[in-house]
């Protein structure tokens, strides 16, 4: 099973949140998930904010 946490730490390593990526972080968020998932998602938007992650979605505009 895939956790947020997971995919937040790709991101974070990479520097980079593909379009699939954030979609599965979208379907993660509507299903149950543990409070170390939701602080590293936390620190995922803090990191896009700071421009530490660039996002896809946001390249194709």
């Amino acid at each position: 099973m895939i956790l947020i946490r997971d995919v937040v730490q790709q991101a974070l390593t990479t520097g980079y949140l593909t379009i699939e990526a954030e979609n599965l972080l979208r379907q993660l968020l509507c299903q149950k998930y543990e409070l170390e998932d939701f602080y590293a998602f936390m620190n995922l938007q803090l990191a896009a904010m700071a421009g530490y992650v660039k996002q896809e979605s946001r390249e194709l505009v």
